[in-house]
């Protein structure tokens, strides 16, 4: 049972146990009772938070976000405002939420008060908050990309198997209705037998040379780092000191892997939904792809990926498509994108060309109705919220661990497949290159201590 239904039966149950009535405030039993509320600790203060997942899960009447965290001070110190000032407007009271801050997030999963926990930290950060939120008893909402590599992935998957934790991937395209319904059409047969699948994912620029500079005395730079190498601080590699525009650290291979992971693992899931390769992989992958000769940031740039998979659909990934996904079938072809919709005023999308949310080779495609003894998805109206409903209800949320893991291993295998000059051939019912140790070695980086998921005692 959770916390907050306990209270509010031990509420009831105290009133009728000493045998005369009892006035309890509609404060306490009301729909707004705190026993009633999803106490919700934010893990990463940084821009997706603030414009993404803070917004996102305060909206819902059902949460109350309690806790903030970073290892930036300044940014924790914003985000209560952020917190405080947004319940505040929200409910009239002055002093309605008064959003404890922490600068290490083991301490916040210490709280037993707090039933659930957002993770929008970067993508070396990911996965370890993740398990150890899981062991904590804590459900969790966590920003995609899964994992930085495919063994963390997998080591995640077991604790939340283990735990029986209501874990949310922020794939949340699985929430927007035209993602939905393309992959309804697809799956049923509207554009004849799937063949190819095209996806448009631009690349990153370069960057500038960048001196080392003195740390910060707000940044605990050291476990900013994680599992990662200990490197030189410098602004550009980390994130802005001032404002909330987009981080550098998105553009170094050593906290992740650039767009590939950073929006593939968007366009990989909404890909696979439509394929219904969910659950499984693709088996071989090829790649060709360029990379800064000079400056800092080192995450690729223009770059072409194809997969193949077992039921005969090659998937080709490239810049040079249309931001979006375009299934393409024997008897027509549909496309899909986000639209006019952003997750963050700095997303790097030309909206222009991708403005168009639905497309299809013949109009009528897209007016066809789904019948009753057709495949139906999973419908959700928003990522957050879906998350918190299944808290309530403990069935598993719509982007769900397994699948989370699956679509960002897809990012991870075509990393590595653009480090490696030739065609690799993958087996994802074992997740092990098949015949190939070179390539199986990059399944996993060496972890420093005392970070890392293979330091997590499960």
């Amino acid at each position: 049972m959770k916390r907050r239904k306990f209270i509010s039966k031990t509420a009831l149950g105290t009133a009728a146990a000493v045998g005369f009535p009892s006035i309890v405030p509609a404060s306490v039993l009301g729909k707004d009772a705190p026993s009633n509320k999803i106490n919700v600790g934010q893990i990463g203060c940084g821009r997706i938070a603030r414009d993404h997942d803070l917004p996102g899960t305060m909206q819902h009447d059902v949460s109350r976000v309690v806790a903030v965290c970073d290892l930036d001070s300044n940014r924790t110190k914003d985000a209560q405002i952020l917190v405080n000032e947004f319940y505040k407007k929200k409910t009239g009271k002055e002093k309605y939420i008064e959003a404890k801050a922490y600068e290490d997030y083991r301490e916040m999963l210490l709280n037993k008060d707090i039933d659930a926990v957002v993770i929008s930290t970067p993508d070396h950060w990911h996965s370890q908050p993740a398990m150890e939120a899981t062991l904590a008893g804590k459900d969790v909402y966590l920003q995609k990309p899964t994992s930085l590599t495919i063994r963390e992935g997998q080591q995640l998957v077991k604790a939340v198997k283990k735990k029986g934790t209501i874990l949310q991937l922020g794939t949340q395209q699985r929430s927007s209705t035209q993602f939905r319904l393309a992959a309804e059409l697809v799956r049923n047969g509207r554009i004849g037998k799937i063949h190819t699948v095209k996806i448009g994912l631009p690349g990153d620029p370069g960057g500038p040379d960048a001196p080392a500079m003195a740390v910060p005395k707000n940044l605990n730079y050291d476990m900013w780092l994680g599992s990662t190498p200990e490197v030189p601080y410098t602004e550009i590699g980390v994130h802005p000191q001032v404002g909330y525009s987009r981080p550098g650290w998105l553009r170094l291979e050593q906290y992740g892997a650039g767009m590939i992971t950073g929006w593939g693992q968007h366009h990989y899931d909404s890909a696979a939904w439509g394929m219904d390769t969910e659950l499984t992989g693709p088996i071989s992958v090829e790649s060709l792809a360029t990379f800064p000769k000079s400056g800092l940031w080192n995450v690729h740039g223009d770059f072409m990926v194809k997969q193949e998979y077992a039921n005969g659909i090659t998937v080709l990934t490239s810049g040079g498509y249309t931001n979006g996904i375009r299934y393409e079938g024997t008897d027509g072809w549909i496309f899909v994108s986000r639209g006019n919709y952003v997750a963050s005023s700095s997303d790097p999308v030309d909206q222009a060309n991708s403005a168009k949310a639905l497309d299809a080779s013949d109009p009528k495609i897209l007016e066809s109705v789904i019948g009753e003894n057709e495949i139906k998805l999973y419908r959700s109206k928003e990522q957050h919220g879906n998350w918190l409903d299944c808290i309530e209800s403990r069935e598993q949320p719509i982007s769900r661990v397994e699948i989370g893991h699956r679509s960002c291993s897809v990012c991870l295998l075509s990393h590595i497949a653009m480090k490696i000059d030739r065609k690799l051939n993958w087996n994802p019912d074992t997740e092990m290159f098949v015949n190939d140790d070179e390539a199986n070695a990059m399944l996993h980086r060496e972890q420093r201590k005392p970070y890392g998921t293979d330091y997590v005692k499960m």
